[in-house]
């Protein structure tokens, strides 16, 4: 799995690449983590990219997501999401968490 973040005027980007199971999950929790704590509560997820996403990557995006939104700072948007991986989000119960766009574009407009 590959990740990257770009610091941006309105958020933060995330660009993932590859597979989300339990042995890539917390190398993204820790980043998703350190941006966050930093104080950048507005980001975008950018999963065009992701193939597979197993229950480990699903519970790091809503963690990042509870983190966010705590005290109405933020949210974490999720963007360019496959149909595999928007069929696990809803078979978890979880497309209700998440403001999903098709295109980074919107979903960084979206803040």
């Amino acid at each position: 799995m590959e990740i990257k973040h770009e610091l941006l005027k309105r958020c933060v980007l995330f660009t993932v690449e590859g597979r989300i199971d339990s042995s890539t999950a917390p190398d993204l929790q820790q980043k998703m983590n350190g941006i966050i704590d930093q104080g950048n509560f507005k980001v975008v997820v950018d999963l065009r990219g992701v193939d597979f996403i197993s229950s480990a990557g699903l519970w790091v995006l809503v963690n990042a997501q509870k983190k966010c939104k705590r005290f109405n700072r933020g949210e974490v948007v999720l963007s360019g999401v496959s149909q595999r991986v928007h069929d696990a989000l809803n078979l978890a119960g979880f497309i209700p968490y998440f403001n999903i766009h098709d295109d980074t574009a919107k979903a960084v407009g979206s803040f």
